[in-house]
């Protein structure tokens, strides 16, 4: 499979993912002929890239952490929890944590692979693929520190719920610039009524915008008066924004080498340092599928990743058509003095 910009696809090629909607159920599956139809429909609906298949690339795989039933489940369950508190209905702390067990089943299960964010985000889906990204990015980030399975229980869970407060309707006259209704203090408000949570995972609601410098809101805390859970949950959701919530409006979409150079930057003023380093050992900077042109100005993509050097995969170059194609690979593992000079998305 390759990972393609929505405006170089062609009518005929065949989808290589499933794409979703917000409920979980199918749009379009995987190896279905795309039409003309059909792409204009995915480009209305706000998807910007897909996966096609390509038989040069036909046993690249795609490592993914979570299942697609785990995915499913998640976004049942979330639905129905963003709508009840949308309607000012209760809702069930026991479908959210149910969720979260298999979730972090899944990471268990899977633990050592890179992750790389690849569902197809739609104007409709986009609010729960961030939630459910920003839960399982920062549990994997909490078990690459350490954390017991409680620990990772909650992390997940204030992950998954960190923009709850975003469902809460504001009262008559608040708006999201006062900071007294801001959307991680209404967040804290609804989480800490749930007395079977832990008081832990309203406060990652709260202070997942506090940044270690001491510039963050709502309440400006300062680096170690910020808990671990939400310094985890800030760089999660800080990468999910950057490289796929332009939906959102929160600014153009960047590709995921270039998220990681931005956080960097942003490290002990605006992120922790510290959880930044185990962050970037667990994301796949190239994923698998992204078309590079390397330093020697040959072009290929990206077939496989080596688990502690995200920045040098494995890259196929294929020459040529027909009975005169020509396949090499080039593990930037090895190969030292090489290295990729521009993604091409």
């Amino acid at each position: 499979m390759r990972y393609v910009s929505i405006d170089d696809i062609e009518p005929g090629q065949l989808l290589g993912k499933t794409v979703y909607s917000a409920n979980g159920t199918v749009l379009l599956s995987a190896g279905v002929q795309l039409t003309v139809y059909m792409i204009n429909t995915l480009n209305r609906i706000g998807v910007t890239m897909l996966y096609i298949k390509d038989d040069n690339y036909a046993d690249v795989e795609i490592p993914e952490t979570l299942s697609a039933q785990t995915r499913k489940a998640i976004f049942r369950d979330m639905t129905d929890t963003f709508s009840a508190i949308r309607s000012g209905k209760d809702w069930s702390t026991k479908k959210i944590s149910m969720s979260v067990d298999q979730l972090l089943k899944d990471v268990l299960d899977h633990k050592g692979i890179l992750i790389h964010l690849n569902d197809i985000r739609t104007a409709d889906n986009a609010q729960y693929i961030h939630a459910t990204n920003v839960c399982l990015l920062s549990s994997t980030i909490g078990l690459n520190m350490g954390l017991n399975f409680n620990q990772l229980k909650e992390l997940a869970i204030g992950g998954l719920l960190h923009d709850i407060g975003k469902t809460v309707p504001l009262p008559p006259g608040g708006s999201e610039g006062n900071l007294k209704y801001h959307h991680t203090w209404r967040g804290f408000e609804v989480l800490k009524q749930k007395r079977e949570l832990s008081l832990l995972i309203a406060h990652t609601a709260l202070q997942h915008h506090e940044k270690p410098d001491g510039t963050g809101i709502p309440r400006g805390l300062h680096n170690d008066d910020i808990h671990q859970y939400p310094k985890i949950v800030a760089v999660a959701n800080r990468y999910d924004n950057l490289v796929g919530n332009g939906l959102a409006g929160l600014g153009k979409i960047m590709l995921p080498h270039e998220a990681c150079e931005k956080m960097m930057a942003a490290s002990e003023h605006d992120l922790d340092r510290d959880i930044l380093i185990e962050f970037n050992r667990i994301i796949s900077v190239y994923p698998n599928g992204t078309a590079v042109r390397l330093s020697s100005k040959e072009t290929g993509v990206v077939v496989r990743q080596h688990r502690g050097l995200p920045g040098r995969p494995v890259v196929r170059i294929v020459r040529g058509t027909g009975e005169d194609i020509v396949v090499k690979e080039v593990d930037l593992g090895q190969h030292t003095t090489l290295f990729i000079e521009a993604v091409l998305a």
